[in-house]
């Protein structure tokens, strides 16, 4: 199904309907499974449980009904109950001793899961646990003393069976990354309530009467792991409402944080050596952005692997733009908190600098200003050299817009500070590619940018900007007087071997290349279409004519005669 297409969220997954049987377990298995509402062994709860036994004859296996016609369902795939939810008094009108009673019937109402690719059904339970669930956020938003130790295995139970799920496959695999400007995102079915239990379970992190101690029971790692899971959904808006989640948990459990850090550290790595597909990526560095800029210093090994095994390989996919925010952020943070990391990181980008793919590095001029922006003048020092060569290899790219991205480096002002102070081993790097780009190049906006940064080298060092202009017109007559002399050298011996008498029995190789390509006779375009033969020849005797250089394909004889034969049909038909 196309996207835009009946379908207004752009997902089709198939829902197999199974056995009254199947459904039951699938609800007895989350009632039955530990406080944190799943096992670390079977994971979240499912609803994929099946009768296999037999109840005729034990130990034999039954035969799975034939699944009845396909319907579309939600991002996963769940064997749906049909469930009547029965409308509970509000906790408002409800005396002050029954209200955690209430409070947790609610709750575990809320674990109720319906189908929402079918928007007519079961309308009146799904209105009961959007209420439920509204009525849950004001509770806990407004009233103190209300979460209680009994209600943290409810609340996380609720959570893992609303959430966490098997995300489907990608809806296009072999696609392009995702564009937010043009591209429209793949949106979750069931978003009107899975929106609502983000936000209570939001509220509850953030109570003042939460107790991380008492919640680590139930919040534990393999918790941690299911949520990361959920980061490649392709409905932007529950990766947002995850990355939130995260930096709370990451906030409140101190002793997991070096376990989150891990496991976002284990993503990385599979998204940059494995299959280099993964929906959010950019959220799990907005998240690492916050975290490193608390990290304290001086920074912990750990935390520099991390910088060069992960940050730094990340340059590399094709994906890169729709990260890259995020990711420059992130090495900004540890460059301002550790300036010696500076050489390595820069020698690092321009290891994976791109060779065809303009647009990549345009974004990697981008990044190189922003850590411009934070260096330290003795660590400018250091990467100067490869740095301006670099700069210099995109002053004079055919691709204007690289070319352009490179000379708004002159626009900064720090920078140009720092290249005053090192101004005699900067300018020779940088200003015969300037003066070639000047003279060669064929935008004229580039032009004006060549000019301005010749002026700001001018009246940065005068001196050493005539020299280095004299050195290269130097350099350019040299050039030329080699290649004068190398064609006259081969001109002299091609007149000695044409004197030898035996040069009339040796054919002597032209060695001019490239090889000349026949001449075409064409008429200027005011006299008309020129008349040939079957041989090329002209027939008009007109001496006005353009020649040009056009390479001759050859003619094959039975394609002749077959187009020979479709222009005779078609007159016929036309008669």
């Amino acid at each position: 199904m196309p996207r835009g297409s009946k379908n207004p969220f752009g997902r089709k997954s198939i829902h197999k309907k199974g056995s009254p049987q199947a459904a039951q377990n699938a609800s007895a298995s989350a009632s039955s499974t530990g406080a944190g509402g799943y096992t670390k062994a079977s994971g979240p709860p499912s609803s994929f449980a099946t009768n296999l036994v037999s109840n005729n004859k034990k130990g034999e296996m039954a035969m799975v009904p034939k699944p009845e016609k396909a319907r579309t369902s939600s991002s996963t795939f769940r064997n749906f109950k049909s469930v009547e939810l029965v409308k509970l008094p509000a906790l408002k009108d409800t005396p002050p001793k029954d209200k955690p009673e209430l409070f947790i019937k609610k709750v575990r109402q809320c674990n109720a899961l319906f189908d929402f690719t079918e928007a007519v059904s079961e309308l009146k339970s799904k209105e009961i646990k959007r209420a439920a669930l509204n009525e849950l956020i004001d509770y806990v938003s407004n009233n103190r003393k209300v979460i209680t130790e009994a209600v943290y295995p409810e609340v996380v139970n609720m959570f893992a069976i609303n959430l966490f799920r098997t995300l489907p496959p990608p809806e296009n695999p072999t696609a392009a990354e995702f564009d937010p400007e043009e591209d429209e995102p793949t949106l979750e079915a069931a978003w009107p309530h899975l929106q609502l239990v983000y936000e209570f379970f939001l509220r509850f992190l953030e109570s003042p009467d939460f107790q991380p101690t008492l919640a680590k029971k139930y919040v534990d790692q393999s918790f941690v792991v299911q949520m990361l899971q959920l980061f490649d959904s392709e409905d932007p808006r529950e990766r947002d409402f995850l990355k939130t989640t995260l930096h709370r948990l990451y906030g409140k459990f101190l002793a997991m944080r070096s376990f989150i850090r891990r496991s976002i550290n284990n993503i990385f790595y599979a998204f940059v050596y494995g299959h280099l597909r993964h929906n959010g990526i950019a959220e799990l560095l907005e998240i690492l952005g916050s975290i490193i800029n608390g990290f304290a210093l001086p920074l912990k090994p750990e935390h520099i692997k991390f910088l060069m095994k992960v940050l730094i390989p990340l340059h590399k996919p094709k994906s890169l733009s729709v990260y890259h925010p995020q990711l420059a952020y992130c090495v900004v943070q540890f460059l301002e908190k550790e300036p010696p990391l500076t050489e390595m990181v820069v020698n690092g980008i321009f290891k994976l600098w791109p060779k065809v793919n303009s647009a990549k590095e345009v974004l990697l001029l981008n990044e190189l200003e922003e850590i411009l922006d934070v260096i330290e003048p003795e660590e400018f020092v250091k990467v100067m050299g490869p740095l301006f060569s670099k700069l210099s290899a995109c002053v004079g790219s055919a691709h204007f817009q690289v070319a352009e991205r490179a000379l708004y480096f002159w626009n900064n002002e720090y920078l140009m500070s720092l290249v005053h102070e090192n101004s005699k081993s900067v300018i020779p790097l940088v200003f015969p590619t300037l003066y070639k780009t000047s003279k060669t190049h064929w935008n004229k906006a580039i032009h004006s940018l060549v000019f301005t940064a010749l002026k700001v080298f001018a009246s940065m060092n005068q001196p050493l900007f005539d020299e280095c202009s004299t050195k290269y017109k130097k350099n350019q007559e040299e050039q030329a007087k080699k290649l004068t002399d190398r064609k006259n050298v081969w001109s002299k011996l091609e007149t000695q071997a044409r004197k030898n008498p035996l040069s009339e029995q040796v054919s002597i190789p032209n060695p001019r290349m490239p090889t000349p390509m026949p001449d075409v006779i064409m008429k200027t375009p005011s006299t008309g279409v020129i008349k040939r033969d079957k041989d090329g020849a002209d027939e008009s005797g007109d001496t006005d004519s353009i020649v040009r250089r056009k390479s001759q394909l050859p003619r094959d004889p039975a394609t002749v005669s077959a187009l020979e034969d479709y222009a005779k049909t078609t007159e016929h038909h036309l008669t």
